[in-house]
């Protein structure tokens, strides 16, 4: 009887110590995600959607040009939203 008890104990704190350790990985994994975002933004190499907030590749496809300035965004709903924003407003970019 004292076997399986203590066989019982054993596994269950080998199933703890394994449990953590993946945990600790997962977090770590999400955490290195979140730098990367961060360390790409803060390099430039990212840019804000000026829509909708999201962070684009500062080489995206999607873009308007305002003399030298330069919009870009996530999406052709974006945007159009944007053109439609500053037509509503008064606003104007250049042709």
């Amino acid at each position: 009887m004292w076997k399986w008890l203590i066989l019982a104990a054993a596994a269950y704190i080998l199933y703890r110590l394994f449990a953590n350790d993946l945990l600790k990985k997962k977090k770590d994994g999400e955490k290195t995600e979140a730098e990367e975002t961060a360390r790409k933004v803060q390099a430039g190499e990212m840019v804000k959607d000026p829509e909708c907030g999201v962070y684009v590749s500062a080489d995206a496809e999607v873009t308007v040009r305002d003399g030298e300035k330069v919009y870009r965004f996530c999406s052709y709903d974006c945007r159009d939203k944007f053109l439609q924003r500053l037509k509503e407003g008064g606003g104007r970019l250049s042709s």
